[in-house]
């Protein structure tokens, strides 16, 4: 039971400060749903965001998150909905006879929703998302637990609101810093080309680095947003079931004219052929496409790269490997630093330093670890590891 009144009111400070000092998005909602199911003594609590671009509710979390939930839309004449576009608490003690009941999610959460409470957050007047509590413990819900889930979702719309901004913020100044080189060697190869007397070779490569420049720009600022978007909550993941070998087979077919173009052989190996896993099928051809992209880059001439799947009773992994430059052990730990780039290899090969990063934020989101192993002149390997579901 979650205790006299007393006590809930100094359980529910206790867990406004610490939502005060949590940045980082995931572990901040995870924070908020548990707190919300304690103070409410209810069976389980979730997150719904609102996505302003595609103007619809999405499940973020909740206490008994089903991996098929994750990033499910809830239409907006549900009770959820309701609660949104109302900017209203409700407080329904016959959830089945509510109109608005949107079954769908209930079903793959494999519950019975007898009764639940919603609150919008609400920041600065706008309506960022709804907390929801269902099932209470013992009986219907009170006024008291209506009180105390408000006063949760002040604090809740805040916190996340403060995540955002903090990530923006430290996304902004980091992507000014790294403007500024390809910005930089654009100015001179303007100045370069407005000076008299220049020859028809010398303007035409001053040309084709702008052109890189240009697309390096372009590159940046795409795979900025994106990561952006990740680590700001505001990606949409779609979980289904989904076959893996067939994510392999498409993610090297894309890559297999830059592979032979830089003479590196790319091959499979699967344990299990048409294994299906669960997960969001367009962002792991994400990840794989970097990782193979990467071992691409980073290799010798004839040299290759394995894409490997494999699986045990509690787990499933996709692996790439090659037999390139490899990375010295001192500056893996480093590698998915957003902008990182290996000294010494820099120069030599084109990028944004956000790949990884981005990798990791989808494998996190997955629920799952992202490691390195690499032998500096032997070559690299890269594992994300996943529970099976």
């Amino acid at each position: 039971m979650a205790g006299t009144e007393l006590e809930r009111y100094k359980k529910l400070i206790e867990i406004e400060r610490d939502l005060a000092s949590t940045l980082e998005l995931d572990a901040l909602l995870n924070r908020i749903i548990f707190a919300a199911k304690e103070i409410t003594d209810s069976a389980a609590a979730s997150i719904l965001l609102y996505d302003p671009v595609e103007k619809q509710l999405f499940f973020h979390a909740a206490t008994n998150m089903d991996p098929l939930l994750k990033g499910i839309s809830v239409p907006m004449d549900s009770i959820a909905g309701w609660i949104f576009t109302h900017k209203s608490t409700l407080k329904i003690d016959d959830v089945k006879n509510d109109s608005r009941h949107f079954g769908a999610v209930t079903e793959k959460m494999k519950m019975v929703t007898r009764n639940l409470i919603g609150v919008p957050l609400i920041s600065k007047g706008d309506v960022i998302g709804v907390l929801e509590v269902i099932n209470r413990e013992e009986g219907n819900y009170t006024t008291v637990d209506t009180d105390m889930l408000e006063a949760l979702g002040v604090q809740a719309a805040i916190a996340i609101i403060n995540s955002r901004l903090f990530h923006q913020s430290d996304h902004i100044s980091e992507f000014v810093h790294e403007l500024r080189t390809p910005l930089a060697s654009i100015g001179t190869a303007t100045y370069l080309l407005s000076r008299p007397g220049i020859s028809e070779d010398k303007a035409k490569s001053i040309l084709a680095n702008i052109s890189h420049e240009i697309k390096r720009l372009n590159d940046l600022a795409t795979s900025f947003l994106e990561l952006a978007r990740l680590q700001s909550g505001r990606a949409r993941y779609v979980m289904t079931r989904f076959d893996i070998e067939a994510v392999i087979d498409s993610s090297i077919q894309t890559l297999l004219i830059n592979a032979e173009e830089n003479k590196i052989t790319l091959k499979k190996d699967v344990a299990l052929h048409h294994a299906m896993v669960v997960g969001d099928k367009d962002k792991m051809t994400q990840v794989l496409i970097n990782l193979i992209s990467n071992a691409i880059k980073y290799n010798r001439e004839n040299g290759e790269v394995i894409v490997r799947y494999g699986q045990d009773d509690e787990r499933w992994w996709l692996e790439v490997e090659d037999n390139g430059f490899g990375i010295p052990k001192d500056v893996v730990p480093n590698l998915f630093q957003k902008f990182y780039r290996v000294k010494g290899m820099d120069n030599k090969v084109t990028g944004t330093g956000l790949g990884l990063s981005i990798c990791k934020e989808i494998v996190i989101a997955h629920n799952g670890i992202i490691d390195v192993e690499s032998v500096l002149d032997t070559g690299t390997r890269i594992r994300c590891n996943f529970p099976n579901h």
